[in-house]
């Protein structure tokens, strides 16, 4: 499955680019280290990039470029805010998205690398005249809870919530947040309001019907009172998880 490389300076970006098939699709996601929204995003493209399989030649390439230290190659691409994903096919720039919603970012990614696939349904068609027009829903349902499956793994922590940490949308998920950060806990997000799908699909996944919803090494805790009566009857619930624990720096 596809993967994300970082870019790490411009010889690396160009070296990258000129290795490219023509007819490869690459994805190109700006971030700055300090911003939130970056995070989340990048948690996202991990888990799209892992629905596509390598393939030869390479029909999709994903990679990301922190925006500040590779400033020649973001003002190039009319780079001025994070997080931002440029998608690219044979030097062109196809689509550009702005912002933190994974429904858009999905969405661009599959109209443009399904134009490698259709080319080959074309093909097929000329050989056996049937093209397969809707998408099996029992197949669609078990690609989202793969998706799933990965996201709620993608940190030690993860904290599925309404808005960010920086801005909650809702108390309980306002309070969870705090919890998480008067134990000094390192955690991954995921705004469910920046993706339905995520948003109607985990309640099944999860069969659990509420948010936020707290996942610890892919096992569901539950919601904001589960993770207060754990703490309740055991105050070192997230100790193993805890920043100040394992000596980083905050």
């Amino acid at each position: 499955m596809s993967s994300i490389k970082e870019i790490n300076s411009t010889p690396d970006w160009e070296n990258h680019v000129s290795s490219l098939p023509p007819t490869t699709l690459l994805i190109v996601l700006f971030h700055a280290p300090w911003a939130a929204p970056c995070a989340q995003m990048a948690t996202v493209l991990s888990t799209l990039a892992s629905e596509y399989p390598i393939t030869e030649p390479l029909s999709t390439s994903w990679v990301s470029i922190n925006a500040e230290e590779l400033s020649d190659i973001s003002e190039a691409y009319d780079v001025t805010a994070v997080p931002f994903l440029v998608l690219i096919r044979k030097g062109e720039v196809l689509e550009t998205v702005s912002g933190s919603s994974a429904v858009k970012v999905r969405n661009a990614i599959e109209r443009h690398a399904a134009k490698t696939t259709s080319g080959a349904a074309i093909a097929n068609d000329d050989n056996n005249g049937e093209v397969a027009t809707e998408e099996d829903p029992e197949k669609k349902k078990e690609e989202l809870f793969k998706r799933l499956g990965d996201l709620v793994k993608a940190a030690p922590v993860m904290l599925f919530m309404k808005g960010t940490p920086s801005e909650p949308k809702c108390g309980f998920s306002r309070q969870l947040v705090a919890i998480l950060r008067e134990n000094a806990v390192k955690y991954g997000f995921f705004n469910i309001l920046a993706d339905d799908e995520v948003r109607q699909g985990l309640k099944e996944f999860a069969d659990w019907p509420t948010y936020p919803q707290l996942w610890v090494d892919g096992e569901l805790v539950g919601g904001l009172d589960i993770v207060k009566e754990e703490l309740a009857s055991n105050a070192d619930f997230f100790k193993e998880y805890s920043v100040k624990a394992n000596g980083d720096a905050a």
